[in-house]
């Protein structure tokens, strides 16, 4: 029994490290005109999401959340979520 929890540990700490990653350090490229002229004006931080579109999302402010949901409720698209998705049978 011993020799079975030894395994297992084992296992998972081999198959643990098998899917660790690090960052690669970014190559070299050439200056290409087209190549900066495409990219956005943000920086580029390493591991964040990119839409597909390619362009940056600023983040929101609460007041605009809290308008969107004030918005949400006039127009009824959360009462029709709520009856829809959100309703539980």
């Amino acid at each position: 029994m011993k020799a079975l929890k030894i395994a297992a540990l084992l296992s998972i700490l081999a198959t643990g490290t098998a899917f660790a990653q690090s960052n690669p350090a970014p190559a070299a490229t050439p200056d290409n005109s087209a190549t900066t002229v495409a990219m956005s004006n943000a920086p580029q931080q390493v591991g964040t999401w990119v839409p597909p579109t390619g362009q940056a999302v600023a983040p929101k402010t609460r007041a605009e959340v809290y308008g969107e949901l004030v918005q949400a409720e006039k127009d009824g698209q959360l009462a029709y979520l709520n009856s829809t998705v959100y309703a539980h049978p």
